[in-house]
C-alpha cells in the first residue's frame, strides 16, 4: 500500500513538473500583443532622443558663449533657428527639402529596380559573379564625389546627371546586399523549394528572396546612404539655376556666401531627412522582418 502511494505521489509530482514545464515553454513562445503603455512608449522612443538633442543645444550654447570661435565661424542655435525662421516666412524652407527627396527617391527607386536583379543574377551565375563581383565591390568602395565630374561632361548640368551620380552610388549596394543574403541561405531552403516544386523564377519568389531578405534590407539602407550622400555631393558640387536648390545646393550657397548659420540650417536638414527616412521606411521594415522570423515581441 505504502508503496502504491509512493508511486502515485511521484506520477503526481511528475506530471506537475512537465505541467509546469509546458507552461513555461508556452510562456516562451507567447507573444505581446497589446499595444505598449503611452507612459512606456514616451519614455523608452521619445525621451532619450529629446534629451540627447537638448543636450547638444546646450553644448552648442556654452560653447557659443565661451567665444571658443568668432561669431562668424560658430553661429549660435538662435542665429540658425533665425535662418529657419526667415526660410519658411520666404516659402523656400519646403522647397529645399522636397527638392533634394524627390531626387533622392527617384534615384533610389531607379537604383532598387536596377540592383536588385543585378544582384539576384550575380548570386545565382556563377560566370556573372566571377565576371561582375569585383567589379560591384570595387565601385561600392569608390567615392560617389568621383563620379560627378564625368556624369556633368556626359550628360551636362540636368536631372539626368543626378540620377547618373546616385545609380553609380547606390546600385554596387543594393546588388552587394542581396549577394551577401542569398549566400546565407541555408541549402536545405533550396533543396527543400525544390522537393516542392519551386525552382527557376517561382524558387527564387518563394524560397531565395524572403529566405535573403535580412541581407537584402541590410543592402537597401546602405543603398539609400549612398544614395542621398551622392546626391548631396552632386548638388554640392554642379550647380546651375535650371537644377533649383535643394540641400546641397542651399551649403554651397552657405559657403559662398561665408553665412555659418545658412551652412549649419542645410546641415541640419539634410541630417534630419537623413532620419526621417530611417525611421519612416527602413525601421518599420526591419522590425517587421524581425518580428516574421520571431525575434521582435508585437507591441
Amino acid at each position: 500500500m505504502a508503496s502504491t502511494e509512493t508511486t502515485s505521489a511521484t506520477a503526481a509530482k511528475d506530471g506537475g513538473d512537465l505541467a509546469g514545464l509546458e507552461a513555461g515553454l508556452d510562456a516562451l513562445d507567447t507573444v505581446q500583443t497589446g499595444r505598449t503603455p503611452f507612459r512606456r512608449t514616451l519614455t523608452q522612443k521619445v525621451l532619450p532622443p529629446v534629451v540627447a538633442v537638448a543636450l547638444v543645444l546646450a553644448v552648442w550654447q556654452v560653447l557659443v558663449w565661451a567665444e571658443v570661435a568668432p561669431d562668424y565661424k560658430l553661429p549660435s542655435p538662435s542665429d540658425v533657428w533665425g535662418e529657419v525662421r526667415q526660410s519658411w516666412l520666404q516659402g523656400t524652407l519646403l522647397d529645399y527639402i522636397w527638392t533634394s527627396v524627390s531626387r533622392g527617391l527617384m534615384g533610389f527607386l531607379l537604383a532598387l529596380a536596377i540592383g536588385t536583379p543585378l544582384g539576384l543574377l550575380v548570386a545565382r551565375v556563377r560566370f556573372v559573379r566571377a565576371a561582375i563581383g569585383p567589379i560591384l565591390s570595387g565601385l561600392q568602395s569608390l567615392p560617389s564625389v568621383a563620379w560627378v565630374p564625368p556624369a556633368v561632361i556626359w550628360l551636362g548640368l540636368n536631372d539626368s546627371m543626378m540620377y547618373a551620380v546616385i545609380l553609380l552610388g547606390a546600385v554596387p549596394s543594393i546588388a552587394n546586399g542581396l549577394v551577401s543574403g542569398v549566400d546565407q541561405v541555408p541549402p536545405l531552403f533550396l533543396r527543400a523549394g525544390r522537393t516542392l516544386g519551386a525552382t527557376g523564377l517561382k524558387g527564387t519568389w518563394h524560397i531565395v528572396m524572403p529566405a535573403a531578405l535580412p541581407g537584402y534590407l541590410a543592402g537597401l539602407k546602405q543603398g539609400w546612404a549612398f544614395s542621398w550622400r551622392s546626391l548631396m555631393a552632386a548638388e554640392i558640387i554642379a550647380t546651375s539655376p535650371d537644377l533649383g536648390i535643394g540641400l546641397g545646393q542651399l551649403l554651397e550657397q552657405g559657403r559662398t556666401n561665408s553665412s555659418m548659420s545658412q551652412v549649419f540650417l542645410a546641415i541640419f536638414l539634410i541630417l534630419i531627412v537623413g532620419i526621417a527616412i530611417d525611421l519612416l521606411i527602413f525601421s518599420p521594415l526591419e522590425r517587421w522582418v524581425l518580428r516574421s522570423r520571431g525575434l521582435l515581441a508585437r507591441s
